[in-house]
């Protein structure tokens, strides 16, 4: 009877060892279908195959977005055709670094929902993740809401072939791009890959035009291109102001334009992100917060 106890501690560590054993062996429990009314803007994450909710949106107010009145004009309009069910356009949005390309494309998508609550949803998909794009299509082709897909900062360099898998999306595969799905992409590149790589590839193909066309032309895929270009001074100074403006900073637009002209001096550029940064400490400095009137 003494050896009782023991024997019967024996049993449940054995039983535990099984159980864990059979929890490791298991497959995972199936996650919950994805909800495409959960949120306005989702994260697809390629690791786990699902679309994550993004609460906030780290967006700026379309109407902050100075000196890119045209570029604001045509894209809310392709989009706005989008979210109501019609043809519209993927856009490359290339050019100049800090000129406004990414708040644009999340201005647009804001703007459009606050006129009609629910409209569409944006998914953000990383450069990294573009190879599974198929598996990101497979999962929207059903949904019942527009969905823009939004790839930030896209290039390539010479040995990457993630392009392929865009391409795909843009305009091939016996599928083809679901109706419910938009591409906007941003680049620093027109062409999506560095000028030393064409002229590399001109130089060493046996075949110079039909090499470069297989890249080049995944930029064709995109039907409209929206151009960014170097920041003006005057620009530059009609950026500042929009700011000021919007958010009340106490200060005389003489004062305003030489504060403004220290600090891109300092940073050695100017584009709209550089006046953003320049309004931050502006107001910091004043005492305000950035709070719109």
């Amino acid at each position: 009877m003494s050896d009782l106890p023991a024997a019967l501690e024996r049993i449940e560590q054995a039983l535990s060892r099984i159980a864990d054993g059979v929890d490791r062996n298991s497959p995972p429990a199936p996650s919950a279908p994805f909800d495409p009314r959960a949120a306005d803007a989702f994260v697809w994450v390629s690791d786990a195959a699902r679309l994550q909710p993004v609460v906030t949106v780290n967006k700026t107010d379309i109407d902050l977005l100075a000196g890119i009145d045209q570029q604001k004009s045509i894209l809310l309009e392709n989009t706005a055709r989008f979210a109501r069910g019609l043809p519209a356009n993927n856009a490359l949005l290339w050019g100049s670094r800090g000129m406004g390309k990414s708040s644009l494309v999340k201005a647009v998508h804001a703007r459009i929902n606050e006129e009609t609550p629910g409209a569409m949803a944006l998914v953000e998909v990383h450069r990294e993740d573009l190879p599974t794009l198929p598996k990101l299509m497979a999962e929207l082709r059903s949904v019942d809401r527009p969905c823009l897909l939004f790839c930030d900062d896209l290039s390539f360099d010479q040995s990457d072939q993630s392009y392929k898998s865009l391409k795909a999306v843009l305009e091939g595969g016996i599928e083809g791009r679901p109706s419910n799905v938009l591409l906007y992409a941003t680049s620093n590149r027109r062409h999506l890959m560095p000028r030393d790589m064409i002229e590399n590839e001109q130089s060493s193909a046996i075949m110079p035009e039909e090499a470069v066309e297989e890249k080049v032309s995944l930029s064709d895929r995109f039907g409209l291109w929206l151009g960014f270009h170097a920041c003006r001074q005057d620009l530059f100074f009609e950026m500042v102001e929009n700011y000021a403006r919007s958010y009340d900073l106490p200060i005389e637009r003489e004062e305003l334009h030489a504060r403004a002209r220290e600090w891109q001096v300092t940073r050695g550029s100017r584009s709209g992100r550089v006046a953003w940064q320049f309004i931050q400490d502006l107001a910091g400095s004043l005492g305000r917060r950035l709070d719109r009137r």
